[in-house]
C-alpha cells in the first residue's frame, strides 16, 4: 500500500507539475483495507465469506484445501469425487477422509474443480513482479489534473474476478480512472463480492466468443489506456489477447496480467485462489496450530497485496510513459509471486516492531469504515487506504448492479 501510495503521489506531481506529495500510510487503514469483504455489510447483512464447502478437510494421508464458494466449482467438485449434486458437506468430508490428498488434487483439476494438497513450505521462488517495455510508441497526453484525482483520463478496462484484480481496478478508480469492468454474461458475479470490489467502477456483460460483442470490445480497447486481465496464463489468447498480439496492435498499452500459480512450470495453467495458493506454496502448513490443522493468514494478504501491488505498477508506468520513458508496458503478477515474497523475501534479520507500551489504544477498525447507499442496498464498507497529501478519501460514486453499464466510455 505504501508503494501504491507513492506511485501515486509520483503521478499525481506529475498531472498537477508540482513536487512529489508527502506520502504517511496508517496501519489501521491498512489492517482494515486488508480485510475489506470481511467488514462488508450489504443493509446490516454481514456476508459469509466461505461456502460450506470451502474449507481444510483431513484426506487419508494429510489434509487438503477446496473453494467451492461458487455454484459451478461446487458442482464439479461434487461430480470429481462421485457425489450427487445435493450432497452436504458430511458427505464431502467421509468422501475426502478415505482418498490421498494428491489423488483428491488431481482428480479435481481434471474436473474443473479447485481441491489442492497442503504441502510444506516450497523452495520454488516466484518473482514478486515482473515488467517489460513493449516497443517505444508515443503515448497521448493528458494535461493537468487535481492531486486526488491523477489517474483522471486513464481508460481501464477491467476482465477481472474475485479480490486480487478488482482491488487493483477498484484503487485505479478511487484515483479517477474511467474503470469499466468487462465480464462475460455465463459467468456471474457474486452480489457481495461486487458490492465490495466494484466502488468507483462500471460493469457491463460481453462475449468475447460472438462477433458483435467482441467488435464492441475491440472498440473499447482501442481506445484504452490500460488493460488489466486475471485469467489463467493464456485463457484469453484465443481472443486476441495474447500479450505480443496485444502490443503489436496497440503499442501504447499498459498491459497488467494476474494469475495464481506463477507464469512457468506445471500449475502455471492451474486455476486457482488465495486460500488455495496458501495451502500449495506452504502457507498453511506453515501456520498449523498445535493439534496439525492447516492455519491461514490473518487476511486473503495474497490477494489483497497483489492488488495494491497491481496498481502501484500500473501508476508508475503511466507516469513513466510521459515522462521520457514511452511505449507500451507489459506487467505480470500471481499470487504464488506475492507467496513467495512473504515466505521467503522478507529479510530475516529485519527488527521485529516494538511492543505496544501501556497507553497503546486497542486497533478499532470503526474508524476506517464508512456507509454510504447503493444499488445492493445501504453498504458498510472499508475506506481506501491510499494516503498522500491530497489523496481521495472515498470512492467518487458506489457500486452498481454487476454487469448493467453501458459498454461505452465515460
Amino acid at each position: 500500500m505504501a508503494a501504491c501510495s507513492l506511485a501515486a503521489a509520483e503521478l499525481a506531481a506529475h498531472r498537477t507539475g508540482g513536487v512529489v506529495p508527502e506520502v504517511r500510510v496508517d496501519q489501521g487503514a491498512v489492517a482494515t483495507a486488508f480485510v475489506s469483504e470481511r467488514h462488508l455489510a450489504v443493509d446490516g447483512r454481514t456476508p459469509v465469506s466461505f461456502a460450506p464447502h470451502s474449507g481444510f478437510w483431513r484426506a487419508a494421508d494429510g489434509w487438503v484445501r477446496t473453494h467451492a464458494n461458487y455454484p459451478h466449482h461446487r458442482t464439479r467438485l461434487l461430480t470429481a469425487l462421485g457425489l450427487p449434486a445435493d450432497a452436504g458437506p458430511e458427505q464431502l468430508a467421509e468422501v475426502l477422509g478415505e482418498l490421498p490428498a494428491e489423488q483428491i488434487q488431481e482428480r479435481a483439476y481434471t474436473a474443473g474443480a479447485l481441491a489442492v494438497a497442503v504441502a510444506p513450505v516450497s523452495a520454488t521462488v516466484h518473482p514478486l513482479v515482473e515488467s517489460r517495455v513493449t516497443g517505444s510508441a508515443p503515448v497521448r497526453p493528458l494535461g493537468e489534473a487535481d492531486e486526488g484525482r491523477p489517474a483522471a483520463g486513464i481508460r481501464v478496462l477491467d476482465l477481472t474476478r474475485v479480490i486480487a484484480g478488482p482491488v487493483a481496478t477498484r484503487t485505479l478508480a478511487l484515483l479517477g480512472a474511467d474503470v469499466l469492468r468487462v465480464d462475460p454474461p455465463h459467468l456471474p458475479e457474486a452480489d457481495d463480492a461486487h458490492a465490495d470490489t466494484g466502488f468507483g467502477k462500471r460493469s457491463t456483460r460481453l462475449d468475447l466468443a460472438d462477433p458483435a460483442d467482441r467488435a464492441v470490445f475491440e472498440g473499447l480497447l482501442a481506445t484504452a489506456d490500460v488493460l488489466v486481465t486475471g485469467y489463467r496464463p493464456g485463457a484469453l489468447d484465443a481472443h486476441g489477447l495474447a500479450p505480443d498480439a496485444l502490443s503489436a496492435r496497440h503499442p501504447g498499452l499498459v498491459l497488467a496480467q494476474i494469475c495464481a500459480w506463477g507464469w512457468t512450470g506445471p500449475w502455471a495453467g492451474r486455476r486457482g485462489f488465495d486460500s488455495l495458493v496458501q495451502a500449495g506454496v506452504g502457507i498453511a502448513a506453515h501456520e498449523a496450530g498445535p493439534d496439525g490443522r492447516p492455519g491461514v493468514l490473518p487476511a486473503q494478504a495474497l490477494d489483497h497485496g497483489t492488488g495494491y501491488l497491481v496498481a502501484a505498477a500500473v501508476l508508475r508506468a503511466l507516469t513513466e510513459q510521459r515522462a521520457g520513458r514511452p511505449g507500451g508496458r507489459h506487467l505480470r503478477f500471481s499470487l504464488a509471486g506475492t507467496a513467495s515474497w512473504l515466505l521467503h523475501g522478507i529479510a530475516p534479520e529485519a527488527p521485529a516492531p516494538a511492543p505496544a507500551g501501556p497507553d497503546a489504544r486497542p486497533y478499532d477498525p470503526a474508524r476506517w469504515l464508512a456507509e454510504t447507499d447503493s444499488a445492493y442496498g445501504r453498504l458498510r464498507h472499508a475506506l481506501p487506504p491510499i494516503a498522500y497529501t491530497g489523496a481521495p478519501t472515498d470512492w467518487s460514486r458506489p457500486p452498481g448492479r454487476w454487469g448493467t453499464d453501458a459498454p461505452v466510455w465515460l
